[in-house]
């Protein structure tokens, strides 16, 4: 009887009624957001505790569980204790989050997960962060891990790497970017235009609040062994976390290993081409050809990087100082006109080795180093020139805009 009660307070997301009229004018300072997937173990357990520390701490609230498609009785074990409950069908955790985030409706909202590692009598802690100021608050689990809470990988190797990674990128100083237990102001949402439906939500949120210039402030908590099975996969959800960090970082992706790789591979060429010792002998032609390979690759992939970066600014927002500083001093017509040169001084060389080939009389021919050193000029050239052409379309979303 009690769960069939439960069954109809719990609300879909599809259902533009997702409040009774009392709740509607119920008072809510803080939403508690609780994504759920088979945690019928732990479910009761969270929201009464949620509940339990919003009325110990007088924050008038409410508790938001998102079912994410479980199959056991979480959902009416969930509504039962009182919290409003959201079918989410689609499985994932930034799905669950973005469904209940959507849903809530408190100034400030808190998110923790339904497995108990997290306390919920910290939620005040993250409340009065958020009075002070503070727009996006992350829990610091570092430092206070109960044994056997945290695998060691996750704990020695992933979520530091991760987490470094994160600062390296986007410069963040979050010391623990991949905890579950967080809270935001509810009018930083929108801003922060938040999409990714897996587990890299939890990357997202800080990065973006990150480039959005939110007041990022972090709360050390405790980080209790779960309750339940885990629904954690260590290499694919560090995987997804990492995709993420990479795809929204072309300088890190791209523009930083071409620039190495052409670097290096000019050096290399110009080792050879000008008979230059190094380590106590000369280099000759296949040093050349490894040094081509990698300049013609790395200048593609600089070209890849800036096309990257195009995009993520005209199309996605996401600017870039250093990238904002060249494109505003720099046109189509310098792209069109310095891959020109290249590619003219390529093949002033080619055309040079072909002349010493018809004054020998189409015979043997040992130009093989002016040979390459003219074809890689033309290749680079061509690059040049039509990744020129490929900014300046990308660049016509800007132009629209203006007009």
């Amino acid at each position: 009887m009690l769960e069939e009660q439960a069954k109809a307070s719990v609300v879909s997301v599809a259902d533009p009624v997702a409040h009774t009229a009392e709740q509607e004018q119920a008072e809510v300072l803080v939403s508690v957001v609780i994504p759920c997937l088979n945690e019928e173990q732990n479910i009761d357990r969270c929201v009464r505790a949620a509940q339990s520390a919003l009325s110990a701490a007088g924050l008038p609230g409410e508790v938001i569980v998102v079912d994410n498609d479980s199959e056991d009785r979480s959902a009416a074990l969930a509504a039962a204790a009182g919290a409003s409950v959201l079918h989410e069908p689609h499985r994932g955790y930034g799905s669950a989050y973005l469904a209940g985030l959507a849903a809530a409706r408190g100034d400030y909202v808190v998110m923790a997960d339904a497995d108990l590692t997290y306390d919920f009598a910290d939620i005040p802690r993250f409340v009065k962060k958020l009075a002070a100021g503070a727009e996006l608050v992350i829990g610091d689990r570092m430092d206070n891990i109960e044994p056997g809470a945290m695998p060691w990988l996750h704990r020695y190797i992933g979520n530091p790497l991760l987490t470094g990674i994160l600062n390296l990128f986007f410069r963040t100083g979050v010391r623990d970017a991949h905890c579950g237990m967080r809270a935001l102001r509810r009018e930083s949402i929108a801003r922060l235009g938040l999409r990714t439906t897996g587990m890299e939500f939890a990357s997202e949120m800080v990065v973006r609040a990150a480039r959005e210039g939110l007041v990022i402030d972090e709360v050390p908590i405790k980080y209790h062994p779960r309750g339940g099975e885990s629904k954690l996969s260590s290499f694919r959800d560090g995987w997804r976390h990492l995709r993420y960090l990479l795809v929204h970082s072309p300088t890190y992706l791209f523009l930083l290993p071409g620039a190495l790789m052409a670097v290096l591979g000019l050096l290399m060429s110009i080792t050879v081409v000008a008979s230059l010792s190094v380590f106590g002998r000369q280099w000759y032609m296949h040093t050349q050809i490894a040094g081509t390979l990698l300049l013609v690759v790395g200048v593609e992939v600089i070209a890849m990087g800036l096309c990257a970066q195009t995009y993520a600014t005209y199309y996605l927002g996401l600017h870039q100082r250093w990238f904002d500083a060249v494109r505003s001093r720099f046109r189509l017509e310098h792209g069109l006109m310095g891959g020109s040169v290249i590619a003219v001084a390529g093949l002033v060389v080619v055309a040079v080795v072909a002349v010493r080939w018809i004054e020998r009389g189409f015979g043997p021919l040992a130009e093989e180093q002016l040979a390459l050193t003219g074809a890689t000029l033309v290749i680079i050239g061509v690059q040049v020139f039509f990744t020129s052409f490929l900014l300046s379309i990308l660049g016509l979303h800007r132009t629209t805009e203006r007009g």
